[in-house]
């Protein structure tokens, strides 16, 4: 590439990120088990739980341009002092979100009333307003990978629906 052009391409780049053309980046918080079954946090509800964060960024990946932000897992613990806490009080989820330089955060749960089903409940934050702004639920009907990848896609797409018609100003 010739000087010329490299300096336009890093020109038009340094414009778009300052006038806030850049995507949205988004923050995935750990989700927490709510496990209230009369055999609750097995080994493998505990790793099924942990596996959306990561199943719910690829996908909100794949639902739209957005910026994928990192929440240090040790951070997110020490701004968590019980459960549910960051779920409840969406300002301080909003706080860790800064911190990483996010302009969302998803502050999520899974609770499993049933062996047969058990809901993904997730709270959006805005990060700028420091305030609470969705609430999704998906019923999930089983507990295998399959169902997992189901519910974190549809969770996406209501998260992207959700941002395409509610863009940062």
């Amino acid at each position: 590439m010739h000087k010329p052009k490299l300096a336009v391409v890093c020109l038009a780049l340094m414009l778009c990120s300052r006038i806030g053309l850049t995507a949205p980046g988004i923050a995935v918080l750990d989700f927490e088990l709510n496990d209230i079954t009369s055999l609750p946090n097995t080994i493998q509800e505990r790793q099924r739980t942990a596996s959306f964060r990561p199943l719910l960024e690829a996908a909100l990946s794949q639902a739209g341009d957005y910026r994928i932000v990192t929440v240090d897992t040790a951070e997110q613990a020490d701004a968590n002092p019980g459960f549910g806490y960051l779920f409840r009080f969406g300002d301080l989820a909003a706080d860790l979100g800064a911190q990483a330089g996010a302009d969302w955060v998803v502050v999520g749960q899974h609770s499993k009333p049933s062996f047969l089903y058990s809901y993904l409940m997730v709270h959006l934050v805005n990060v700028k307003n420091r305030a609470q702004v969705a609430n999704f639920d998906i019923e999930l009907k089983g507990n295998h990978h399959k169902v997992s990848q189901h519910a974190a896609r549809a969770m996406a797409d209501k998260i992207h629906r959700f941002l395409q018609a509610n863009p940062l100003p």
